[in-house]
């Protein structure tokens, strides 16, 4: 596969199942507050494959009218979003090398068809900080890339339990998700996978 730039590091079997378990908890209150739904593209208004909510000051949000952004409240309920988990917080202080906490953690779940196509992390301020990734349930092959998109790509499994850090060099590499495994993980009852993100937003 393709070299990972510096600073992308994977971190296989992070988490062990008592955590994801606890985690999946946490998701699950954050859902019921602040519900999963199908985010679209700009211009096109294409819903994407993958649904998703988020959790923390901000949330990263698309559709059709306004594209890509971040804003402090649910698109559907209008509410705030829920506060980010004290157990991801402090796998941020712990795996961030940042001082400031994260300001957004984007909770997307994939069914077993769901994909997610190459792209950056580009709609923060701040790039200094990383974006630390955490796979929950259904296993997936993930594709990295360098800073432009017409760069080599290679691709990588990651299973639950399995932290991707991308800061560094490689902060704005191009990235996404080429498929899922069905039937990988009995973590979630009901198959798929969930993607959690956090970023700092602002500086």
């Amino acid at each position: 596969m393709a070299t990972l730039l510096n600073g992308i590091k994977h971190l296989p079997d992070y988490l062990d199942r008592a955590t994801q378990e606890r985690l999946v908890g946490s998701i699950r209150g954050i859902v019921a507050e602040a519900p999963l739904y199908t985010p679209e593209m700009p211009g096109t208004g294409k819903p994407m494959s993958v649904r998703m909510t988020n959790c923390g000051p901000l949330g990263w949000v698309t559709d059709k009218q306004q594209g890509y952004r971040y804003q402090p409240f649910h698109p559907a309920t209008k509410k705030p979003w829920p506060a980010i988990p004290d157990e991801l917080l402090a796998l941020w202080e712990k795996l961030s090398d940042y001082p400031k906490p994260p300001e957004a953690c984007l909770v997307n779940f994939y069914s077993d068809d769901a994909k997610m196509g190459l792209h950056q992390d580009k709609d923060e301020t701040e790039f200094s900080a990383p974006v630390i990734s955490i796979s929950l349930g259904n296993s997936c092959l993930f594709r990295v890339g360098g800073l432009n998109r017409k760069d080599p790509t290679g691709s990588f499994r990651l299973s639950s339990g399995d932290i991707v850090l991308i800061g560094g060099e490689g902060r704005l590499a191009f990235h996404g998700v080429d498929r899922i495994y069905p039937g990988t993980s009995t973590l979630l009852k009901n198959g798929g996978r969930i993607n959690l993100t956090l970023r700092r937003v602002n500086s």
